[in-house]
């Protein structure tokens, strides 16, 4: 095999991660974790976004890093051999899930075991990014650069103790990296942002476009190759080690990167996407049905009654006893009670929102239930689950709290920043510290 074929790009798809950070979102249950390629985002899953963007792009052969049997299998039977998407997919060999353990070490081993020869762009399936290959393809021609990171430009206060920053000379060629440094470090290494809060810095978008032949012939060097078969990371490890020894690494600033490895993350990103901040993804989805405010709602759910009133949702629409904002998916056969308020909110297929509950800057899974007049502010509901609440014991969720999959919460539950496992059944509780984890019944005992 060779990327050679007409000059063409390849998409490399680091998919093995465990998704750990996005819990209880990555979960089906509390003790079998989803691959974070098939994080549910905007009606689809996560991966057949990032598949259909590089698609677009000219992409149309894909190369898999998958780690273990179910993240395997799961993202198997999604993205088959890429029919249903137009495109080749490849996997990675069960044999190699022992060295995919750090982004850059899996990366080599499938290099060699794929035997890529021309240029591969390499991304991760838990992120979104807003970029034009063919420009970043040009900047990587004209530098000669062996790597090219992709970089979203920041301010020193959105960087200060969150992102790493490279430090670039006038050609844009990478000269080092610094890891996560705090404002004062900040200013002593670009005096230019005390003086200037606008000031922006490159910052790892975590996507790179490589010269697949030249890094593996680096690959086999010693130090390089021993590095690779313990944990070898792009970010932390590889990009460091290249840079120290003067190999063309290249920085190349693209719109956006929407990361989704957490749940705040996952909730920004998607009421930017909502917004339409992102133009590939508007290019990508279907137009609004409504221009102003932007919303999408499904013909099916505007045709379908709820059990109170017996009244369409197109009905109570036109009437104003629901009122959809601005940033609002409502997806296939989703029953909308009246007096219900959506605002910057994704609602999944089969879903339910019933009579006068408040659903704001957050997302409500396929099938999910949110409850008579609850209040749902900036929260994840997953697939299935039920957020019970009646007028006179309201539920409340807000400040990133996150109901994992099939899980249901009594009347009167008011939770800030707590995440819910999958399948949990919780009576009403308030109180409960913010970052909270219920894992299990145990924990939902210390709090009753």
């Amino acid at each position: 095999m060779s990327t050679d074929r007409n000059g063409e790009t390849v998409g490399i798809l680091l998919a093995g991660g465990r998704g750990e950070r996005a819990k209880p979102i990555t979960l089906k249950s509390p003790d079998h974790i989803r691959s974070k390629a098939l994080i549910p985002f905007a009606g689809r899953r996560l991966v057949e976004w990032v598949v259909d963007a590089c698609r677009e792009q000219g992409i149309r052969r894909f190369y898999v890093v998958t780690h273990g049997l179910e993240n395997r299998t799961q993202i198997k039977l999604l993205l088959g051999h890429g029919e249903r998407y137009g495109v080749d997919v490849t996997y990675s060999r069960s044999r190699f899930d022992r060295y995919n353990v750090g982004s850059a070490g899996a990366t080599l081993h499938n290099l060699e075991q794929w035997d890529l020869q021309g240029r591969a762009l390499v991304l991760p399936v838990d992120s979104l990014f807003d970029f034009d290959l063919g420009s970043m393809e040009a900047a990587h021609a004209e530098r000669g650069a062996l790597v090219t990171v992709a970089a979203v430009r920041r301010t020193a206060d959105e960087i200060a103790g969150k992102y790493g920053v490279m430090r670039t000379d006038d050609d844009g060629l990478v000269q080092g990296f610094v890891e996560k440094p705090d404002r004062t470090r900040l200013g002593e290494l670009f005096p230019r942002t005390t003086v200037d809060a606008d000031v922006t810095l490159p910052t790892n978008a975590g996507m790179y476009l490589v010269d697949c032949a030249r890094l593996r012939l680096l690959a086999r060097e010693p130090e390089l190759f021993r590095q690779s078969y313990q944990r070898l990371d792009w970010g932390q490890d590889l990009l460091p080690w290249l840079a120290a020894r003067g190999l063309p690494v290249a920085a190349h600033s693209i719109g956006r990167l929407g990361d989704l490895g957490n749940v705040p993350d996952y909730l920004h990103t998607l009421g930017l996407v909502l917004d339409g901040a992102y133009e590939q993804m508007n290019r990508l989805m279907r137009r609004p049905d409504v221009a102003s405010p932007r919303c999408w709602i499904h013909g099916s759910s505007l045709r379908t009654k709820d059990d109170v009133t017996g009244t369409t949702l197109a009905q109570k629409i036109d009437e104003g006893s629901v009122v959809v904002g601005p940033g609002v998916r409502i997806g296939r056969e989703v029953e909308i009670g009246p007096g219900v308020r959506l605002d910057h909110a994704d609602i999944g297929d089969g879903a339910e929102v019933r009579e006068g509950a408040t659903v704001v800057r957050s997302a409500v899974g396929e099938s999910a239930v949110v409850g008579a007049y609850a209040e749902i502010e900036d929260s994840y509901i997953g697939p299935m689950a039920e957020v019970c609440s009646e007028r006179t014991r309201p539920a409340r969720l807000e400040r990133f709290s996150a109901i994992g999959d099939g899980a249901m919460l009594w009347p009167g539950s008011r939770f800030c920043g707590v995440s819910v496992y999958p399948r949990l059944r919780v009576p009403a509780m308030t109180g409960v510290p913010a970052e909270t984890e219920l894992k299990s019944a145990d924990d939902i005992l210390n709090w009753v």
